[in-house]
C-alpha cells in the first residue's frame, strides 16, 4: 500500500514542485496545484453531472414505479434495474468521483508530509541524515509520517547550524536549501498541526469545517442531483462532511487544511460552471419530477398521522404474539393473511374445518385490526396472532407447522422464504382470482409450494405446463374450485335483484398503467351521458389515492349530467346490484359475471402482464380467452360505441345469462362445492402428517 501511496506522491509532488517554483510561496503552490487538479478533471466533473442529470431524469420514473409498485420492494428493485439498463446507467458508477477523490488527498497528504522528498527532490540519504541528527539532537522519530515537518519547524526556528554540525560534510550545504523553504502562508506555519498546538490554532479544523458547510449549503442549490435529495440525506451528508473536515483540520498539517478549504470553494465554482455548459433545466422535467414526487409523497404519508402511543401498543403486541406463536408446539395448520380483506378467501375453508374438526387454526395476519381478532374471541378453535411484514420474514424463517396456508406468492422467491427449521412443511397456494397466474403475476410465483389450489381447468393446465416447461419439482394441484364466488353466488341467489329504472351502468376499472381513468374515461363519460342510463363510477381506491385532485375535478365535471363518481369506499359497493359492468382487466369481472350472471363491456386498454415469458406455455389465459363470452369489448379508439354496445347487452341479458351460467360451471371446479373440496384436502393432509408423527391435534 505504501509502494502505491509513494507512488501517487511522486506524480502529484513534481506538479506541487512546478507550482511552487511558479509561485515561490508554499499556500499560493497548494492552492495553484488544487486549480490545475479541477481542470484537468474538468472531463471527469462533466461526466459525473452528466451522470447525476441521468439519475434526477430517470426520478419521475422512478417515484412512479414506486407507486405503481408500492410496497412491493422486489418488484421495484426489478423494475428499477431493468430502467438503469435501459438507460445505460451504473449506479457503481458513481463512485468513481469519490474514488478520485480520495486518491488525490492521499496523495496530497503524502506531498505535505514529506516536502523534502517531493518538492525540493532532496537525496533520500540527505533527508535521512538530517532525520537522524533530528533524532540524536531533539528527539523527533524518523520513521513518523510528519518527521520531515518537524526538522523543518527546527531549521525555522533557528536550529539549522546545530543541525548540519551533525550531519556527514557531504550533506551540509543542503542547509541553505532548507532554510530558504518558507512554510508560512497568511502568517500561517503550514507544517502546523492543530491537535498538538495551542487552543488558537483550533482556527484550523474551523476553517476547514466552514469551508464544508459552505460547499454543502451551496451543492443543496446548485447540485441537480443533491438538490433533488430529500432533507434528511442533505443534512446527512453535511454532517459527514463538516466531521470530515473538523477531523482533517485537526490531525493533519495545516498545508492539508488549506488544499481542503480551497477544494470546497472552487466546487462551489466549478459547479456554476458545470450547470452553465450543461444546464439542468434544458435536461430534467421538473414538472413531471414534482408531480411524480407528489404522487408518492401522498401515498407514502397515508397513515403516518398514527399516534405513537398506538405505534408503541402494537409493537409490544406483536412481540407479545410472536412469542405466544412459537410457544406453542406440534401446531397443525397456519394461516397467513396480509390484511383483513384476504379472510374472503380462506372463508369457506376455515368454516369446513371449524365444522367438521377440533383443529386448532392458528390465524397471522398482518393487519392489527383484521376481522379475525373478534372471531377469536367467540371461536376457540381460533388463535390470531399480529405479525408485521419485517417481523414476518423471521417468522416464515422458523415456522413450524405442519401445513401453511397463504394467498402471498412468490415463496422463496424474495424475502418470504421456506420454513428454515422444517422442510416437510406443506405449503398451499390459495387462490385469490379466477384469472391467469401465468400472466397476471410474477413468473414463478407458485414454483415452491408443494400444493396449488387450481380453481379450474385453466389454472391447472397452466401449472402443469410450467412445471413440465420449467422441470419443477412434482406439486399437488389440487381441482378446488373457488370459494368465493360460491359464497358470492348463494348469497345473491337468496336477495330480490330488480333490474335498474333506468338500467345502472357501473365503471370499475382496474388498478394498473394505462387503465380506463388514464387512457380513456372523460371520453368514455362524454358518450355516456348522452344515454339514459344510470353512470356510476367507482375507481381503485389507489387512484383515489393518488389523484384525489383529478376526482374531485371529474365530480364536478359530471355532477350536472347525473354521473355519479364514488370516492368514498364506506359506502354500498355497487357491483352486484349493476346491470352492467364496463371494466378493463380487473379481476372484479369474474366476481361479477359469474355471481350476476350479466354480461360485462371490456375496454381493451394495455394488458396486465407480470410475466413477459407467459407466451412460452400453450394455455391461453383465461382472461383473454373469455373476453368475448362474458360480454363485448372495445378498444380506446371506438369509445364512440359504447352506448350502442350497452343497449345490445341489455337486449340479450337472457341469452348471456345462460351462457355465462354455463362458463361457469365449465372453468370453475365443484361448484357450490369448492370450501368442502378444499377443506377436506387440509385436513386429510393434516390427518396423515399426524399419523406418520403419532402426535396429538394442537
Amino acid at each position: 500500500m505504501q509502494a502505491v501511496v509513494s507512488a501517487i506522491g511522486s506524480v502529484f509532488g513534481s506538479i506541487m514542485g512546478l507550482c511552487y517554483s511558479l509561485v515561490q510561496n508554499y499556500g499560493l503552490a497548494i492552492i495553484l496545484f488544487t486549480i490545475l487538479s479541477k481542470v484537468v478533471l474538468l472531463p471527469v466533473s462533466l461526466w459525473t453531472h452528466r451522470n447525476g442529470l441521468k439519475v434526477v431524469k430517470m426520478q419521475p420514473e422512478i417515484n412512479r414505479l414506486k407507486v405503481e409498485y408500492y410496497g412491493d420492494k422486489d418488484t421495484i428493485a426489478e423494475k428499477q434495474a431493468e430502467l438503469y439498463k435501459r438507460v445505460k446507467y451504473n449506479p457503481l458508477a458513481s463512485l468513481l468521483p469519490l474514488a478520485i477523490q480520495i486518491i488525490i488527498l492521499m496523495g496530497v497528504i503524502e506531498v505535505i508530509y514529506h516536502p523534502l522528498t517531493y518538492l525540493l527532490h532532496m537525496d533520500t540519504e540527505c533527508v535521512n541524515a538530517y532525520l537522524s541528527a533530528a533524532k540524536d539532537l531533539f528527539g523527533v522519530d524518523p520513521s513518523s509520517n510528519p518527521a520531515q515537518l518537524r526538522l523543518l519547524g527546527l531549521i525555522m526556528q533557528g536550529n539549522g547550524a546545530t543541525l548540519a554540525s551533525a550531519v556527514p560534510d557531504v550533506w551540509k550545504a543542503s542547509l541553505s536549501t532548507l532554510e530558504s523553504f518558507d512554510l508560512h502562508f497568511l502568517g500561517v506555519n503550514l507544517t502546523w498541526i492543530a491537535s498538538e498546538m495551542s487552543l488558537v490554532y483550533l482556527l484550523i479544523p474551523v476553517a476547514a469545517g466552514a469551508s464544508s458547510l459552505i460547499l454543502a449549503l451551496a451543492q443543496n442549490r446548485l447540485n441537480p442531483l443533491q438538490r433533488e435529495q430529500n432533507t434528511g440525506t442533505q443534512w446527512g451528508t453535511l454532517a459527514f462532511s463538516v466531521g470530515l473536515s473538523l477531523y482533517l483540520g485537526y490531525f493533519v498539517p495545516a498545508g492539508v487544511a488549506l488544499y481542503w478549504v480551497a477544494g470546497n470553494l472552487l466546487a462551489i465554482v466549478l459547479q456554476i460552471v458545470l450547470n452553465h455548459l450543461i444546464d439542468p433545466r434544458k435536461v430534467v422535467d421538473y414538472k413531471a419530477l414534482e408531480e411524480s414526487r407528489k404522487e408518492l409523497d401522498e401515498l407514502q404519508n397515508l397513515g403516518k398521522d398514527q399516534d405513537p402511543k398506538e405505534a408503541k401498543i402494537l409493537r409490544k403486541r406483536e412481540k407479545e404474539d410472536y412469542k405466544r406463536f412459537f410457544s406453542v408446539v406440534n401446531k397443525h395448520l397456519v394461516f397467513y393473511s396480509e390484511s383483513n380483506g384476504f379472510y374472503k378467501y380462506f372463508k369457506g375453508y376455515i368454516e369446513y374445518i371449524l365444522k367438521n374438526t377440533t383443529l386448532t387454526i392458528h390465524y397471522v395476519t398482518s393487519d392489527p385490526k383484521d376481522q379475525i381478532f373478534e372471531m377469536e374471541k367467540t371461536q376457540p378453535q381460533i388463535r390470531a396472532y399480529y405479525i408485521g411484514e419485517n417481523k414476518l420474514i423471521t417468522l416464515m424463517m422458523k415456522m413450524d407447522a405442519d401445513v401453511v396456508c397463504m394467498t402471498m406468492p412468490d415463496l422463496q422467491n424474495f424475502h418470504i422464504k421456506r420454513s428454515y427449521i422444517r422442510d416437510d412443511i406443506e405449503y398451499i397456494f390459495i387462490q385469490h382470482g379466477v384469472g391467469s397466474n401465468n400472466m397476471g403475476m410474477r413468473r414463478g410465483c407458485t414454483d415452491h409450494f408443494d400444493t396449488v389450489f387450481c380453481c379450474g381447468p385453466h389454472q391447472k393446465a397452466e401449472e402443469e405446463q410450467i412445471s413440465e416447461l420449467y422441470q419443477l419439482k412434482k406439486r399437488e394441484l389440487v381441482e378446488v374450485g373457488y370459494p368465493l364466488i360460491d359464497q358470492m353466488r348463494e348469497a345473491y341467489q337468496e336477495e330480490e335483484h330488480n333490474p335498474g329504472n333506468p338500467p345502472r351502468i357501473l365503471i370499475a376499472p382496474s388498478w394498473q398503467k394505462d387503465n380506463i381513468v388514464d387512457s380513456c374515461l372523460e371520453s368514455l363519460l362524454d358518450e355516456l351521458k348522452k344515454t339514459d342510463y344510470q353512470i356510476i363510477v367507482r375507481p381503485h381506491p389507489q387512484e383515489v389515492r393518488l389523484k384525489k385532485q383529478y376526482m374531485d375535478m371529474l365530480k364536478t365535471k359530471y355532477e350536472a349530467d347525473g354521473i355519479e363518481i364514488q370516492t368514498d369506499f364506506s359506502s354500498n359497493n355497487p357491483l352486484l346490484t349493476a346491470d352492467i359492468l364496463i371494466t378493463d382487466w380487473s379481476g372484479i369481472s369474474w366476481e361479477y359475471a359469474f355471481t350476476t350472471l350479466k354480461p360485462i363491456l371490456f375496454i381493451n386498454t394495455p394488458m396486465k402482464v407480470m410475466n413477459p415469458e407467459y407466451q412460452k406455455i400453450q394455455e391461453v389465459p383465461l382472461n383473454i380467452q373469455l373476453r368475448d363470452k362474458l360480454g363485448k369489448n372495445l378498444n380506446t379508439d371506438e369509445i364512440e360505441k359504447a352506448g350502442e354496445t350497452i343497449d345490445y347487452l341489455l337486449k340479450h341479458k337472457d341469452e348471456y345469462k345462460i351462457q355465462i351460467d354455463k362458463l361457469a360451471h365449465t372453468y370453475l371446479y365443484n361448484m357450490g362445492h369448492a370450501a368442502e373440496t378444499g377443506g377436506a384436502y387440509i385436513v386429510s393432509t393434516i390427518i396423515k402428517k399426524i399419523e406418520e408423527k403419532g402426535g396429538t391435534e394442537r
